[in-house]
């Protein structure tokens, strides 16, 4: 069932999403060379506390972490660990805020100093899906929209799109109908109204889309050990059209 969001709601998941997006922006001037993806749980983990929030990751079906750090091959879900980040490497980051019941849900790739011109070329492309997947959020469009625009693009570009995962409703719940495939898929296709709120993710490689989890029953990584890309935002349908509730608001 799908739970649509009044006006008050979407407030309150905004302001969610605005302690969210302040603690990316934290990750984002502390990532460099030499830092561990322990050193960045812990820093969001704290911030997160400081305003209020709580880490809606942390303990979410037992997940370990209040970050999903996902270096290089790992597509999503990666446990933060003492690893060290390495010149080169892409580290793409998925987290959610928990204030006071409404929460909030993004990811984004970041580059580890220069890397190669394909995986530069991947990070650029998976952050344009996200938006164009955005763009055709709105009253009178269908899930599949979305997912058509990711799709599209990502596949003019000849990278892989992953199926076993996708994007999903969020605000009361971390996840939330209605998922939100990143490639037109035989499923539900339900028409976007006012008062949603999605969780639009492309999870997207540089070679195959298919995709493995490792016995820890949580890393995903591509079969072909090829360098994949993630981003995310949480929109709600506002008159008619997608308003952004994880971008970093001055």
């Amino acid at each position: 069932m799908i739970r649509l969001k009044n006006k008050e709601d979407i407030k309150h998941i905004h302001e969610s999403g605005q302690i969210l997006a302040a603690a990316f922006k934290l990750l984002e001037e502390n990532i460099a060379p030499g830092v561990s993806t322990l050193d960045l749980d812990k820093i969001a983990h704290d911030y997160i506390i400081s305003q209020g929030g709580k880490p809606a990751f942390l303990g979410y079906m037992g997940y370990p972490a209040s970050v999903c750090t996902s270096v290089n091959h790992v597509v999503i879900h990666g446990i933060p660990n003492e690893d060290r980040l390495k010149k080169g490497d892409i580290i793409s980051l998925d987290m959610g805020v928990d204030l006071d019941g409404y929460i909030s849900d993004a990811a984004c790739t970041i580059k580890i100093g220069k890397v190669a011109p394909e995986v530069d070329e991947l990070v650029q492309v998976t952050e344009e899906c996200l938006y164009r997947g955005i763009e055709q959020a709105k009253v009178g469009n269908r899930i599949h929209d979305i997912a058509a625009a990711v799709y599209n693009h990502a596949s003019e570009h000849g990278f892989g799109v992953v199926h076993q995962f996708c994007g999903h409703g969020v605000g009361f719940s971390l996840h939330e109908d209605p998922q939100i495939p990143n490639y037109i898929s035989p499923g539900p296709n339900p028409r976007i109204k006012e008062g949603m709120v999605l969780a639009i993710e492309p999870m997207i490689n540089l070679g195959t889309d298919e995709v493995i989890i490792l016995e820890d029953d949580w890393t995903v990584i591509t079969v072909d050990k090829s360098i994949s890309a993630h981003f995310e935002h949480t929109v709600a349908i506002v008159d008619g059209k997608a308003k952004i509730l994880t971008g970093l608001e001055k």
